[in-house]
């Protein structure tokens, strides 16, 4: 799973000799993850306001890539008055869906476009965080290199087509050089929006894959942050098209 505020990304950033660097290449390890996304994890989401409360939802994530689309399901179960289940899809040809239960419905529900920039627990995280478009945008770019605190970082910067469904203008992805993990991302908003700034931490490989332990959401400028926390996962689940049916977002 992969998944700072600008005082704190400026001080870890810092420039390092240049290396040649071609978007395509870039990209290799990020969509090579994705395609082959096979997994289960359970956690938290945290809200963290400005005086240090925490709000916290309980979530369980399974996520896998079929032919031509990622299918992630995301389930909400605490608290109660919280509790939704959403079914997640991203084509990279850009038709990206998102449904969502709670109970009681007797059918999911497609999430209207001007919702995806909300979350369960606001914007921070939103529910287009989940879907990684980003990698299969049309407009691909690599950036000069630097260093986020002691790893040495390729820097690519992705920008959407018009047929792409999403809340963002840009995306700027640090991958370690060695790892080709995002250990930083920066997602600007469009028409002039903040930036928001998502950080890994606990990274951690697991049978041949690399996923981070928690991804800290801060919004420039603004107080607080979210938190993803990932208490237990299984990186090959061995998930089944069955796993994901519309269907059970209903059963609660």
């Amino acid at each position: 799973m992969k998944f700072s505020s600008a005082a704190l990304a400026l001080a870890l950033l810092s420039t390092i000799p240049a290396r040649a660097s071609d978007p395509q290449s870039l990209l290799a390890g990020p969509r090579q993850a994705v395609e082959q996304a096979d997994y289960r994890a359970s956690g938290h989401l945290v809200r963290v306001d400005a005086s240090g409360k925490r709000t916290s939802y309980d979530i369980a994530i399974k996520a896998r890539w079929f032919p031509g689309v990622l299918r992630v399901l995301a389930e909400i179960s605490a608290p109660a008055d919280a509790r939704a289940h959403l079914l997640l899809e991203m084509r990279p040809t850009g038709q990206s869906s998102i449904r969502i239960a709670h109970p009681g419905d007797k059918a999911p529900v497609a999430l209207p476009f001007d919702k995806w920039s909300d979350g369960p627990l606001g914007a921070g995280f939103s529910y287009e965080d989940f879907l990684e478009q980003e990698y299969f945008w049309p407009g691909q770019a690599a950036l000069e290199p630097v260093r986020f605190g002691a790893r040495d970082c390729d820097v690519l910067k992705s920008t959407p087509g018009a047929a792409d469904k999403t809340q963002y203008a840009e995306v700027r992805t640090w991958l370690d050089h060695t790892i080709d993990f995002p250990v930083y991302v920066e997602k600007t908003l469009k028409a002039g929006g903040p930036v928001k700034e998502f950080t890994s931490y606990g990274l951690r490989h697991d049978g041949g894959i690399w996923s981070a332990t928690q991804i800290e959401e801060k919004t420039r400028g603004q107080a607080g942050s979210t938190l993803l926390i990932i208490n237990r996962g299984s990186p090959k689940a061995n998930l089944k098209l069955g796993d994901f049916s519309p269907d059970l977002l209903t059963h609660f």
